[in-house]
């Protein structure tokens, strides 16, 4: 098999990175896998052809593993947890190389870019590119994934709950234009969680501990400057028992811009547990959120 039909990827937490790589054999592929210590699922280990664990630092021996099996296209799957930069110890688990602190010297050395997602994404991306290796959005191999402007649920969202979904949207689409989070909890137009570091599920849960009426509405869109090749919004059965358990009710996302993984599974879950879910397009938002009456 030629090169051409290498692919590598770069596999975070979750279960997005075994679907990938099992749309990217089933496609012909072979995958060379870079699995993220302490964030990779095991399964990867039966799908993909070669599997290497490395922390997350380790910039030069991502590039090295994928050189040395002829890669020259890779995708990402999966999130990395970025609280790794605050945790003890963490940089001993992902001991950062000299490839990490040539690229990466101005946000952890001297400390004068900052971190945000966009920023440290779009930096190891140029890492890779520098080496003859194309980063190329996990949607492409799978655009499947990308859930369609619908209902998910049988159940319809009341007049109070669509305004809570007008009123989060624009809220999230700030929060992700000054790369914050995607994600947002909210209950009669008040706002209870925003998410930042800790992810969607941590920012549910918050939510819930502060609202322990339930009934909240959770919104998660694309950010306005989304590059699909990374970070792009993905909910999947662990999303819908996460609200279950808090008390959220709805699920509003951005249809066209968000990976629903195991599909039938989140429906089944949600109509069984009574939660809405809708994927919205940006346009169908309005200018002004009406009052309630």
């Amino acid at each position: 098999m030629g090169m051409s039909n290498r692919i590598g990827l770069i596999a975070g937490w979750g279960r997005y990175p075994i679907v990938v790589a099992e749309k990217l054999k089933s496609a012909g592929y072979e995958v060379y896998c870079l699995a993220i210590k302490g964030h990779a699922d095991e399964a990867l280990y039966q799908i993909c052809d070669k599997v290497h664990p490395v922390g997350v630092a380790k910039v030069g021996g991502h590039v090295r593993f994928f050189k040395r099996h002829g890669v020259q296209k890779a995708t990402m799957a999966g999130k990395v947890f970025k609280t790794l930069l605050f945790e003890k110890w963490s940089w001993l688990r992902h001991f950062p190389d000299l490839t990490f602190w040539r690229y990466f010297f101005p946000q952890f050395i001297l400390k004068s870019a900052d971190r945000k997602d966009d920023t440290l994404l779009g930096t190891y991306t140029m890492a890779f590119k520098k080496h003859g290796i194309e980063l190329a959005p996990a949607t492409d191999f799978a655009p499947d994934l990308l859930v369609s402007k619908t209902p998910l649920s049988k159940r319809t969202l009341t007049k109070a709950e669509q305004r809570d979904v007008d009123f989060g949207w624009k809220l999230a689409k700030q929060m992700g234009l000054l790369d914050v989070g995607q994600s947002v909890a909210i209950k009669t137009q008040a706002v209870l969680a925003i998410e930042a570091v800790e992810g969607t599920d941590e920012c549910i849960r918050r939510a819930g501990q502060l609202c322990a009426s339930g009934g909240f509405t959770v919104v998660k869109v694309a950010k306005p400057q989304q590059d699909m090749r990374f970070d792009v919004p993905t909910i999947g059965l662990g999303t819908l028992q996460t609200m279950s358990q808090s008390g959220a009710s709805v699920l509003a996302v951005e249809a066209g811009q968000t990976i629903v993984i195991d599909e039938a599974e989140v429906i089944r879950y949600a109509n069984e547990n009574r939660i809405k879910i809708v994927a919205v397009e940006e346009s169908e938002i309005p200018l002004c959120v009406p009052e309630a009456a």
